[in-house]
């Protein structure tokens, strides 16, 4: 028996969840690496904060993407696993080259906005396919990187603010 039999959920309404899930899947993925790359080239002014900043975020990147994968699975799907894939799929690029705090930390909050976005649109695809589960893991999600965003923006040198 399927494991969607045991959680009374219709698998042909979550098609579009699955999907959403693996796009957003991939982002992460590009997410951490470009988190990695930061972390390790991030230099001047403010470097031991960022450097140990970068690396919470990356672990904490790598966790979701866990999280999501064990969503999909969950859902009666497989995750994709290849990097080549996620770099064909997320709309999130890859970086290389980011030294400065500044770019690092705009590098960030538009990845977060992208992020953001995606999951609020994820909540309430999850919500109308009647899978709650799905929905409450992005709004816990939301919760945490609202308030990120918000001290990154409130801790930032420059005038980022979006």
């Amino acid at each position: 028996m399927k494991t969607l039999n045991y959680l009374h959920l219709d698998a042909s309404a979550l098609q579009g969840v699955i999907a959403s899930l693996k796009q957003l899947l991939a982002d992460y993925q590009v997410f951490y690496s470009n988190l990695r790359g930061v972390h390790w080239n991030i230099r001047g002014r403010g470097f031991f904060v960022l450097h140990a900043k970068f690396e919470e975020l990356y672990n904490d990147a790598a966790a979701k993407a866990d999280e999501l994968a064990e969503r999909i699975l969950t859902l009666g799907d497989t995750p994709e696993n290849r990097y080549s894939e996620y770099l064909r799929t997320a709309r999130l690029s890859e970086v290389a080259g980011i030294t400065r705090s500044d770019e690092a930390i705009s590098l960030v909050l538009e990845s977060y906005g992208h992020l953001i976005g995606a999951e609020r649109a994820l909540m309430a695809q999850a919500s109308e396919a009647g899978d709650e589960a799905t929905a409450a893991l992005m709004s816990d999600y939301l919760k945490e990187q609202e308030k990120l965003v918000w001290m990154l923006v409130a801790s930032s040198d420059s005038n980022i603010e979006k």
